[in-house]
This record gives C-alpha cells, structure tokens and sequence, in this order.
C-alpha cells in the first residue's frame, strides 16, 4: 500500500515538473518575442 502511494506521488511530481518546464521554456519564448517586436519597431 505504502509502496503504491509513493509510485503515484513520484508520477505526479514529474508530471507537474514537466509542466512546469513547459511553462517557463514558452513564457521565455514569448518574452523573447516581444524583444524581438520592439528591436523592429526601434529600427
């Protein structure tokens, strides 16, 4: 019982790990973009 709870408890974290990388990796990309957008707009 104890050893199922742990297994479910380490899957969950991954997966919310990995969400979360996923998150921060798009905000990146749209800071970049916006960056970009206003490089373009000065020049």
């Amino acid at each position: 019982m104890l050893k199922n709870i742990l297994l479910a408890l380490t899957a969950a974290s991954i997966a919310l790990t990995a969400a979360a990388c996923n998150t921060v990796k798009g905000a990146g990309r749209d800071i970049e973009s916006v960056g970009k957008a206003g490089d373009r707009a000065i020049n």
